[in-house]
């Protein structure tokens, strides 16, 4: 009977397993996992495995089961009502400097297609995809950036968008890297890009938003800059020093690392990846140079790179942007697609990685197969702000209810009364909440300041035979007896109402 009984269950948890049989590795470890806790594990001969855990003969009903990890995953946050007060802020913040600079909103699925990621080979994001199979072998992983499912977007609608799009989001993201200060595995980051506009007055619309945001929340150019240099350069000095077309994507990632790892061992990867020890050094000492003479010298005057660096500060001049601006030719960025302009955002007292970061990308286009379009962007990530204002003292102040109305009643028998009374500042546009279980007025006061609430409105019996409600201003001290009817005209005519 058992035996039949077992298969009967295999059969019947086929679908539950077939999560565990896309994957072999996957298949064995669940399988050992469950042998450890006493479970059966039943799989098919050859091919693809189909695996099904069942309940072992000897394990009974009550078996204890081990304390809940209460932790989220490791890299991963909860956002309990204060986390989430300053995260709404935050891009309340952003969505405003992006309106403001003539950006509309999008989004996309935080699944995609897992091909949409896979690109050159040595890029960080490739070998930290949270990558999956679904029931139908489809692999899909969670995106760990936007601009792979926005170029989707753009190429599927290209001939209907009118150009230029100027576009922003505030997806979330998930890479598994290693986690540091302000760095998680999943984060949310706001991102502005520009498409249709081939010139360098792209990316300076982009470094003014960014700046925007920085004086908006109280940060000035002694607490951030940004780098910014041209992929342009590297292209130009490695041509000059015979460095194979091919190696440049890979050379890319490679100095992208110089400001997390030791100058020496960016230099051994470099003579791994192929480069001659002479060209290896010239690199360096020329990504080190921070100034135009020092750069004209060794690239030309005649050098496009420069040119275009040169023009770029200019531009951002006539926006008041040079005392944020530092060229350093060090900055490549790591995501192969970059092909112009890259900058960085940076905590100058050096405590934080990098705040935000960005450039061109004129052939992201192409590599889904459709025909190129000038594009531009940045991504700006909220843990590291939130650790950047929080070291400065930036951080807001944040009430949760401010400006709301707590409305409670002093006896059960006023219950209705006291919700006809919510319903009524509801519908006139107030915030209001309302104490749903018989409390004392020194409990409802409390729990008001709590709250963050600025009145409360206090239906109590002598006044409610009356026709009216007891109104308390937490702000001021003051109280008023107003009567029902007139509440929300009461209230619509405070110097700030909670409306």
């Amino acid at each position: 009977m058992l035996p039949t009984l077992l298969v009967s269950l295999v059969r019947a948890s086929h679908c539950r397993a077939s999560a565990l049989a896309s994957s072999p590795s996957l298949s064995l470890r669940a399988a050992t996992s469950a042998s450890r806790r006493g479970l059966v594990v039943a799989a098919a001969d050859g091919g693809r495995a189909s695996a099904a855990v069942v309940q072992a003969a000897k394990e009974t009903p009550s078996a204890p089961r081990g304390e809940l990890d209460l932790n989220p995953p490791r890299g991963t946050r909860d956002f309990y009502p204060e986390e989430m007060a300053l995260r709404t802020w935050l891009f309340g913040q952003w969505r405003e400097v992006a309106a403001a600079h003539g950006f509309q909103e999008y989004d996309a699925p935080v699944l995609e297609s897992e091909e949409l990621y896979i690109r050159k080979a040595g890029e960080d994001v490739t070998q930290q995809l949270y990558s999956m199979e679904d029931r139908s072998g489809r692999r899909l992983a969670l995106r760990p950036e936007m601009t792979p499912s926005l170029a989707r977007m753009v190429l599927g609608r290209k001939n209907a968008l009118p150009m230029p799009l100027k576009w922003c989001s505030i997806p979330q993201c998930w890479r598994y890297e290693r986690m540091t200060r302000g760095r998680r595995r999943e984060h949310y980051q706001w991102n502005l890009d520009i498409w249709g506009v081939p010139s360098l007055t792209a990316e300076v619309e982009l470094l003014a938003a960014a700046v925007s945001f920085c004086r908006r929340v109280g940060l000035t150019p002694a607490d951030v800059g940004i780098k910014l240099s041209t992929r342009g350069v590297l292209a130009e000095l490695l041509t000059s020093l015979g460095v194979a077309e091919e190696q440049f994507a890979a050379t890319c990632v490679l100095v992208d690392k110089l400001d997390k790892l030791p100058e020496d061992t960016v230099r051994e990867s470099l003579l791994e990846l192929g480069l001659p020890a002479d060209a290896a050094a010239t690199l360096l000492s020329t990504l080190a140079i921070s100034d135009f003479d020092a750069l004209e010298a060794t690239v030309g005057a005649d050098s496009k790179a420069l040119g275009e660096l040169r023009t770029l500060f200019e531009l951002a001049d006539a926006y008041d942007l040079t005392d944020w601006l530092v060229l350093d030719l060090s900055v490549v960025r790591g995501l192969a697609y970059y092909t112009g302009v890259v900058f960085e955002g940076f905590d100058r007292s050096g405590e934080l990685r990098a705040i935000f970061g960005g450039g061109r990308y004129d052939k992201l286009l192409g590599t889904f197969g459709g025909e190129d379009l000038p594009a531009a962007g940045f991504g700006f990530g909220d843990a590291v702000i939130v650790e950047l204002l929080k070291m400065k003292g930036l951080l807001p102040t944040l009430a949760p209810a401010e400006g709301a109305v707590l409305v409670a009643c002093q006896d059960e028998s006023l219950r209705s009364q006291a919700m006809k009374t919510a319903a009524a500042l509801r519908d006139a546009g107030s915030r209001v909440d309302m104490v749903l279980e018989p409390k004392k007025p020194k409990w409802i006061f409390k729990h008001a300041d709590r709250l963050g609430v600025s009145h409360v409105v206090l239906v109590a019996p002598r006044e409610a035979e009356q026709g009216l409600v007891r109104v308390k201003s937490l702000a001021a001290g003051e109280q008023s007896d107003v009567a029902f009817e007139d509440l929300p005209a009461w209230f619509a005519a405070l110097p700030e109402t909670p409306l």
